[in-house]
């Protein structure tokens, strides 16, 4: 059996609301598989919350860029958000954002040409010169052959950087205005709805049966019948797909509509058709685990030592 640790009790409860003696019981359970465990505890009907809230735990700045039929949203860490203020580290974000363009995946973008050097030697320039360490965690990009990729900030410190951000790619043939002012809602909705997929055919098939697989374990413990709770997996995963695919979900702008009628409404409106063919959305530390300290304790140690 695996060794149940503090810290692995304290991530579970922070995820899931539960108790800490249930979360100590869904760790043993499952021999310390933390995503079985949050399973088990929805199954128990524990869990507050049927996903994990991204925790935003690390400094820097998300930086998003776009260029007509492209764009590209890059991550660079700090240590402190002192540094996400410093006009050197805004600048070398920016830039690394515009080479980001042209570049398929972060390790590409760490290796590429910035300024005579590699993108890494300039952040490691920036490290010896203002002392904190920094890292290129991640790095999206969109393409649309012929339309829009929509790029917006949420929580902007300075232009086209913040805590927040989002990519919108518009494949379509109409006017550059309709596309930007379109893109730009929905990339408000995806930054506030936080969509894990684009549509239903996009969601991963492991995490379909994962969430099947939990449905029905619920509609058992409830008591009805292995047939009945069947059946009620069908209406609940549509529900689900509601909650986690772009597409499906109720638009921010106009809760009567879904995004996907969003998307018709201005098409017809525009005389042409207007497709949604992808979006990224990037926040600042997401998933990042940072330890705590006791700062009195470690000023005390610091003094005492």
């Amino acid at each position: 059996m695996a060794d149940i640790t503090a810290q692995m009790v304290k991530a579970l409860r922070e995820s899931t609301g539960v108790g800490m003696m249930d979360a100590k019981k869904a760790l043993v359970e499952n021999d310390g598989n933390m995503d079985a465990a949050v399973d088990w505890l929805r199954t128990q009907g524990l869990a507050k919350a049927a996903k994990k809230s991204g925790r935003t735990a690390a400094e820097g700045l998300v930086a998003v860029v776009t260029e007509g039929t492209k764009g590209a949203v890059v991550e660079l860490n700090s240590e402190t958000d002192f540094v996400s203020r410093n006009d050197a580290f805004q600048a070398l974000v920016s830039n690394v954002a515009k080479v980001a363009l042209s570049i398929n995946t972060v390790e590409e973008l760490a290796a590429a040409d910035l300024n005579g050097k590699p993108v890494s030697e300039n952040i490691t320039d920036l490290i010896t010169t203002i002392g904190e360490n920094m890292a290129l965690r991640r790095s999206t990009t969109l393409n649309v052959s012929e339309g829009q990729v929509v790029g917006y900030v949420h929580g902007a410190l300075a232009d086209g950087m913040g805590k927040i951000g989002v990519l919108v790619a518009l494949e379509s043939s109409a006017s550059a205005d309709v596309l930007q002012a379109l893109g730009k809602q929905i990339a408000m909705h995806v930054a506030a709805a936080n969509p894990q997929f684009l549509g239903k055919d996009d969601v991963c098939a492991d995490v379909l049966e994962r969430e099947k697989a939990v449905l029905k374990e619920q509609a058992i413990a409830s008591g009805k019948p292995a047939e009945i709770a069947e059946k009620m997996v069908g209406g609940r995963i549509r529900k689900f797909y509601q909650e986690i695919c772009l597409i499906e979900q109720a638009f921010i702008m106009d809760t009567d509509k879904t995004v996907a009628e969003a998307v018709e409404a201005a098409a017809k409106e525009a005389g042409t058709a207007i497709k949604l063919t992808g979006f990224a959305r990037v926040q600042l530390g997401e998933g990042i685990e940072v330890e705590e300290t006791d700062f009195a304790a470690e000023v005390a140690s610091v003094v005492n030592g």
